[in-house]
């Protein structure tokens, strides 16, 4: 008859070997981390699909989410000088479609008198330059170049819905330019006169333990996006101001509508400065040559320079807590998932979950509170105090007609 073995940690020959704890702990660990991160990463996807799926909505509502976090400081403003909400509304609306308004104007007044001349300039200096090409020892004929420009427009061509569209897409018809524009500007609007309202009604779809941890969390989050988006103005206002500047001194024609692309496409970080820097280098070699358009695009590289290494990583880095390598591995995954909107939005997005993050990680936040109870108590005892204002006007309406 056998023995058995008593001593401590011996296998049982009728057991069968246990997975968990015959492989190494590292593996183990591995493993966890592994099927967890793939549910997560499934999820993300999921949801960037539904994104994707109403891109019509989405993209609208985030514009308007920039622009209510831009003019919600004008109607806190006049809520503290004791005046109605509904006249900071107004006059933070009135200021936002005043602005525009400028800047459509300013860009289609003067573009309305020098387009015409631009074009016939750039098909002056494109046969200008076939000609030196073809004149000189590069060995290059006018039917090579012809075919090597038509070639890269071809390719242009080919990419431009991934360059333009990526996954969220662009309004690409001018019902849904129209759309799109409505739906921000009604998304503005409410959100400017009931943010608070929409705010809680969201947060009571959630369980009451998550109320104030979420509502911490997203208050932080909209902070960081109401600082990105006035520091951006701030970054591009000085890009404007110094390439609009410097094509003026250079005698560049056009400068205006050069300061204003610069100023819209610098809300894209990195790429859209540089890229309407472009234009004004190009203006100037269309009408002053080539020295006058290298001293420009020296003008655009300092400009540039000057915002990557001063205001971004200071002004930008200090605003929204995000390192400028993150902003560049933001903007540049915004671009590849999604485009032109991914660009645009990739930064606010990337502080406000920095922020988001921090704020649940250290649990900044009133432990047993919660907020959208307190919304509702308040709301009650507001709602109570007009009814009984209205009550008392009532009566002394009755007692002077009387």
């Amino acid at each position: 008859m056998e023995k058995r073995s008593n001593e401590p940690g011996a296998p049982d020959p009728g057991e069968r070997p246990d997975a968990a704890v015959e492989l190494p702990l590292g593996v183990r660990v591995a493993a966890a981390w592994s099927w967890r991160l793939i549910a997560i990463g499934l999820a993300l996807a999921g949801f960037l699909w539904l994104i994707v799926q109403v891109r019509i909505i989405v993209i609208p509502l985030l514009i308007a989410i920039l622009f209510t976090a831009l003019l919600a400081p004008i109607v806190q403003w006049f809520e503290r000088q004791g005046a109605p909400r509904w006249l900071g509304v107004v006059t933070a609306l009135a200021v936002f479609v005043a602005s525009v308004w400028v800047l459509i104007t300013l860009i289609v007044s003067q573009m309305r008198t020098g387009f015409d001349d631009l074009a016939k300039r750039s098909e002056q200096v494109w046969w200008e330059l076939r000609h030196w090409i073809e004149s000189s020892p590069l060995g290059i004929s006018a039917e090579e170049l012809d075919k090597f420009v038509n070639q890269i427009f071809k390719t242009i061509e080919r990419h431009q819905s991934e360059i333009w569209n990526g996954a969220l897409g662009v309004a690409t018809t001018f019902g849904q330019l129209v759309t799109g524009a409505l739906l921000t500007l009604f998304s503005l609007i409410f959100l400017l006169i009931d943010g608070k309202r929409i705010w809680n009604w969201v947060l009571g779809f959630l369980p009451a333990k998550a109320h104030a941890p979420v509502d911490a969390a997203g208050r932080a989050g909209w902070i960081s996006v109401g600082q990105y988006v006035r520091v951006q103005i701030f970054v591009a206002f000085v890009d404007a101001v110094g390439i609009g500047v410097g094509a003026a001194l250079l005698g560049v024609p056009l400068p205006i509508p050069i300061a204003i692309l610069v100023f819209l496409g610098s809300f894209i970080p990195f790429l859209g400065a540089i890229t309407t820097g472009a234009l004004a280098a190009f203006i100037a070699l269309v009408y002053n040559g080539p020295v006058n358009a290298l001293i420009m695009l020296g003008v655009v590289i300092l400009v540039n320079q000057i915002e990557g290494h001063i205001l971004q990583p200071l002004v930008m880095g200090n605003a929204v807590k995000v390192h400028p390598l993150g902003v560049v591995l933001a903007v540049s995954t915004g671009a590849l998932l999604a485009g032109v909107p991914g660009a645009l939005f990739a930064v606010p997005i990337a502080a406000a979950a920095n922020s988001i993050v921090n704020t649940i990680v250290g649990k900044e936040w009133i432990p047993g509170s919660d907020p959208v109870a307190e919304y509702h108590r308040q709301d009650k005892i507001h709602h109570r105090a007009r009814h009984r204002a209205r009550n008392v006007a009532k009566l002394r309406r009755k007692e002077g007609n009387s």
